[in-house]
């Protein structure tokens, strides 16, 4: 059976540095920081006091209150996201087969605010049930999928995928083989997470997983840099349309790149932490480029995990060494959550669009707020530090990684006739 091509013919973003693509390009390239004080909560008892939060997003201007209501934020923010990619790739859905069109939409945790709000409502209300009709449907992390099918009448596949914070590569590379296989000729992808909350910043913090360093928050997430103490947790969404290259040379689309191939793996080691030769980032690495038909040296640039972890951004350049070897030296890196925050189940979507926007324009994002290089990090790969940038991207592959040892990569490159 020949395999078709997917290409991506829509992106949609709301970030914690740009509620839209172009403002989120724009401020990726320029090193702007989403960091700040958060104004979600009162974090007065809290131990971090910071996070990357969505910016000016009133739900309202996209919502009628009543609509609102019986949606958590991060079903919000999928809604918000994938409508400008549904724009962006140009579909007349009357002129389309709308049962040939799936949804895959991750998110690692789903929706936390609504848990945390019901459980509080429960405590203060001397712990009666009095729970809202719409707690378990606006919580479960499948939603948001089934609020985008409904809304569009989409019939093809539609399920969500969660493996923490490799989850939307996960509906990424599901979308590219469901597409490619023939199942389906397009697939809304992508993912969304809202858990800047008390729940989420406590949870994380008692794990000693984010940073802490009040003092600098705008440049607290510094993935490589040796005072690097955790990663910002961040909130959002990122969309984008998969679609079968005949079926959108036939209508005329506009392509922003092809999907080359995916690899996903276990680390098999540890609940939270990487393994620490990055055994498992090399497999999904490596499954990537033999999916792809690709050569190592035919990679350009890779937006890794890079999560400013103590633990977690070392094996990961290991795992870089491992799989490229000298071409490792040759090749752009870059940790685009220094810019971001941590989006969570919403990771992978977000660092995709920044690997196919590199490869649309030929700039490779910087890691920002590196200073300092890690010492037990080879000082010879180029971690893009500070500022962007430009070279040819032909093409970039994508790393994310999860709690539980889920890792997922995923390739883009230019559209080759």
């Amino acid at each position: 059976m020949e395999l078709k091509r997917v290409v991506v013919t829509g992106l949609g973003a709301l970030t914690p540095i740009g509620n839209n693509v172009h403002d989120f390009w724009t401020n990726l390239v320029d090193g702007v920081s989403g960091s700040d004080l958060i104004v979600g909560f009162n974090t007065e008892k809290f131990k971090t006091k910071f996070a990357c939060e969505i910016k000016n997003f009133d739900p309202l201007e996209f919502f009628e209150r009543k609509a609102a209501r019986k949606l958590d934020p991060y079903a919000q923010f999928a809604l918000v996201a994938v409508d400008e990619a549904v724009k962006d790739s140009g579909m007349k859905l009357d002129e389309l087969d709308t049962d040939e069109i799936g949804v895959i939409w991750a998110s690692g945790i789903g929706g936390l605010e609504t848990f945390t709000e019901e459980i509080k409502g429960y405590c203060k209300g001397n712990f009666i049930p009095r729970f809202s009709p719409f707690f378990i449907p606006k919580m479960i992390s499948d939603i948001a999928a089934g609020h985008i099918s409904i809304k569009y009448g989409f019939r093809g596949p539609n399920y969500g995928t969660v493996s923490a914070c490799a989850s939307s590569t996960n509906a990424l590379i599901d979308a590219f083989n469901l597409i490619r296989l023939g199942k389906c000729s397009i697939i809304v992808t992508g993912g969304s997470e809202a858990s800047v909350n008390e729940a989420g910043v406590g949870g994380f913090s008692s794990m000693q997983a984010i940073s802490a360093n009040n003092e600098n928050y705008k440049t607290a997430s510094r993935p490589f840099d040796v005072s690097r103490d955790g990663f910002v947790i961040g909130e959002g969404a990122g969309a984008l349309i998969l679609e079968e290259y005949e079926h959108a040379k036939a209508r005329g689309a506009k392509i922003y790149a092809e999907v080359g191939g995916g690899g996903m793996s276990a680390d098999a080691f540890h609940l939270t932490a990487p393994h620490p030769e990055g055994k498992g980032a090399s497999l999904a690495m490596e499954r990537a480029l033999k999916d792809s038909g690709m050569k190592p040296e035919e990679i350009d640039y890779i937006n890794v995990h890079g999560t400013a972890t103590p633990v977690g951004d070392v094996p990961e350049t290991l795992a870089v060494k491992d799989v490229f070897g000298e071409h490792a030296y040759k090749m752009n890196i870059s940790a685009t959550k220094s810019m971001t925050g941590h989006l969570l189940g919403a990771a992978g979507a977000v660092e995709a669009m920044a690997a196919i926007l590199s490869t649309l324009y030929d700039i490779v994002p910087p890691t920002a707020h590196l200073e300092n290089i890690d010492p037990q990090i080879d000082p010879k790969l180029n971690l893009t530090p500070k500022k962007a940038q430009k070279r040819v991207v032909n093409a970039a592959l994508s790393n994310t990684f999860g709690f539980g040892g889920h890792n997922t990569s995923i390739i883009f490159k230019k559209l080759s006739e």
